[in-house]
């Protein structure tokens, strides 16, 4: 099961992040979260793929950002549609042909996962993530259970509020038919001190017994 660490802010915060080897680091490159990532890109192992999260941002301004940043993965965040990503796609092609693209779904009870039918040989992967008031980071988890009827086999990241006291949780998901396609684990506010900074015991923590 891999893992991403999203919302990074700080320099030092993020190299400390680093040691631990997650697969993923997130910058959210939203003007309007707390975690709005303003800094120039760190030097991180290569092995850990960089991850850009945008919200209905202009396709020229992503692909600015990939070069700038040297990003590995668009997390699409918003209400973009199966033309934008399209458009984005494209782009990609053109400028940064290995950028993958993952697309955010929000979830809720009773989600139709028809509207993720358009989506499904665009983009890279699906993530779920807990519908609320914001964009993501909520910090509370969706009902995993609506998951069980999961009508693809593109693997999907999961998200939404994920922290140590999920992990018995977890577990648990981990035994339903429906894991196989849960490719990574996406965690970021709740091991937080203050939104940005990461908590690196409860990490270590959450890893471990992960």
């Amino acid at each position: 099961m891999k893992l991403k660490v999203c919302g990074m802010k700080y320099p030092k915060n993020i190299q400390e992040v680093a040691s631990l080897e997650p697969d993923y680091l997130g910058f959210i490159f939203y003007e309007k979260s707390s975690r709005f990532f303003e800094n120039e890109h760190s030097i991180i192992p290569k092995q850990i793929k960089k991850v850009g999260v945008f919200v209905n941002a202009e396709v020229f301004d992503i692909v600015e950002k990939v070069i700038r940043h040297k990003l590995n993965i668009i997390q699409l965040h918003g209400k973009e549609d199966e033309l934008y990503v399209l458009r984005l796609n494209m782009a990609l092609r053109l400028l940064s042909p290995n950028v993958l693209v993952w697309k955010v779904f929000a979830m809720e009870d009773h989600f139709d996962f028809n509207k993720l039918k358009p989506f499904e040989n665009k983009v890279d992967k699906f993530l779920f993530d807990t519908k609320g008031n914001n964009p993501g980071g909520n910090g509370y988890t969706f009902n995993w259970k609506t998951l069980n009827i999961y009508p693809f086999t593109k693997p999907f990241i999961l998200s939404g509020g994920i922290g140590l006291n999920e992990l018995e949780n977890l577990k648990t998901f981990f035994k339903k038919p429906v894991s196989k396609y849960c490719y990574a684990i996406d965690v970021n506010s709740k091991f937080e001190t203050s939104p940005g900074l990461k908590d690196i015991e409860k990490l270590k923590t959450f890893i471990t017994q992960l």
